[in-house]
């Protein structure tokens, strides 16, 4: 799939949700949404700069956010947009959030971009290429076996009582010792790069995920729901990022185990 003017497109709206989130770094005050999760003006103005972008280069392609919901198109197509995955890190003031563009054909996620605006960190991933950080490209790293494996989730609060049994279940089979709390989507660069093993959430929305699943994937790991099945729109927000796909089995037993 040649994809060569959608990259470009997609580091013009990176560049322009950075510049609009940089201002408000450190600084930025905060409401709640209706599910109380946090939002700010950063958030907002940086979704508005890349729907801003994408009504006029490509009007014809639909747009799903996280802040001002979806747009029906015409070309069977959807750009992604999470302006800031990770808001209560953003609030926090630490570095570990990001700037979340995905591009959607047939529900499944073909290109994908997780900018860290902060750090000047930039990964992008694009189906049936290598997965590039800053222009250079980067692999994740082989896990012979689970219990040498280290796992990061966002936080145990993000699991219901059920999923966080599951999840237990399959930290307890790894190098829980190294388990890392927080991050977002910065745990998925993380993989990407060689520097986790594996990646273990639930309640995610599409614009959560889209975008990881071509990072991941282009740099050798695997992305799916807790059965084990490829991620596409529409699917129930369980997910798992392997850098190994030879461990997937064994994670999804895991989950498993407590059936």
């Amino acid at each position: 799939m040649k994809l060569d003017a959608e990259i470009a497109l997609a580091h013009r709206l990176a560049d322009a949700a950075g510049a609009a989130i940089r201002p408000h770094f450190r600084v930025a005050a905060f409401e709640r949404k209706g599910d109380q999760t946090p939002v700010t003006a950063a958030d907002r103005a940086a979704e508005e700069a890349m729907r801003a972008i994408l009504a006029t280069a490509m009007p014809a392609d639909g747009v799903i956010g996280e802040e001002y919901g979806v747009a029906p198109g015409t070309s069977g197509r959807e750009w992604v947009l999470d302006p800031i995955d990770g808001t209560t890190g953003f609030v926090a003031g630490r570095p570990l959030f990001g700037t979340l563009i995905a591009l959607l054909v047939d529900g499944f996620p073909v290109l994908g971009v997780i900018d860290q605006p902060i750090l000047g960190e930039r990964w992008v991933g694009v189906v049936g290429q290598p997965t590039l950080f800053n222009g250079r490209e980067v692999r994740t790293r082989a896990c012979p076996v689970l219990a040498e494996a280290s796992i990061a989730t966002t936080g145990p609060h993000y699991f219901s009582n059920h999923d966080g049994e599951h999840f237990m279940a399959l930290a307890a089979l790894t190098d829980h010792k190294r388990m890392v709390m927080g991050g977002d989507c910065y745990n998925y660069a993380m993989l990407a790069s060689g520097h986790l093993d594996i990646v273990c959430e639930s309640n995610l929305k599409v614009y959560d995920w889209a975008a990881l699943v071509p990072v991941v994937e282009g740099a050798g790991g695997v992305m799916a729901d807790w059965n084990g099945d490829p991620l596409r729109l529409g699917s129930d927000g369980h997910v798992i990022a392997l850098g190994d796909p030879a461990r997937l089995d064994d994670v999804v037993e895991g989950l498993a185990g407590l059936h």
